[in-house]
């Protein structure tokens, strides 16, 4: 397959899986705030509790991430849809919307967040035009709010399925 035409395919792919929505913050050690959306986010390890996240290398909080010595990550309810474009824009204030607080190290923490995984950075790997970012889990906060979902290029909420009928 020709090269544009895999990534087209890929694209379009990898846009039928849903994903949760992430935004991940941190502070770097003049005390900037610095954060980007993610949809590229999973669990890696319960012993000891570990995720991962992919942020662009061209991103322009990349710099600050590979200096970081932890960050947060956000799982965002539906009502945070705004506040995920925005994060995923470049060239603004990411921090000039939304409302947050601060943890003990000084990362942001975005109010209202369906969950929140506070993080050390564990390890770094390049891969392709990504850098995968691993972090050992060190704090959670979960709120019974439901996340928001991206799939095939577009916000949804989740709709439970009704429960299966009887096997007779």
């Amino acid at each position: 397959m020709p090269t544009e035409e895999l990534t087209d395919s890929f694209r379009h792919a990898m846009s039928s899986f849903p994903s949760g929505v992430t935004i991940v913050t941190t502070a770097d050690a003049e005390g900037n705030r610095w954060g980007f959306t993610a949809t590229s986010f999973c669990s890696v390890s319960l012993d000891p509790p570990m995720v991962l996240v992919c942020l662009s290398a061209d991103a322009q909080c990349h710099p600050a991430f590979s200096a970081a010595s932890s960050w947060v990550v956000h799982v965002l309810p539906p009502e945070h849809r705004d506040l995920a474009l925005w994060f995923a824009s470049k060239g603004v204030d990411k921090f000039s919307r939304g409302a947050y607080t601060t943890t003990p190290q000084g990362h942001p923490l975005i109010d209202g967040a369906t969950a929140t995984l506070e993080c050390d950075t564990a390890a770094r790997h390049r891969a392709g035009d990504h850098t995968v970012l691993i972090g050992t889990v060190t704090r959670t906060r979960v709120h019974p709010t439901a996340p928001l979902v991206y799939h095939h290029r577009a916000f949804h909420t989740l709709t439970p399925l009704p429960a299966p009928a009887p096997v007779s």
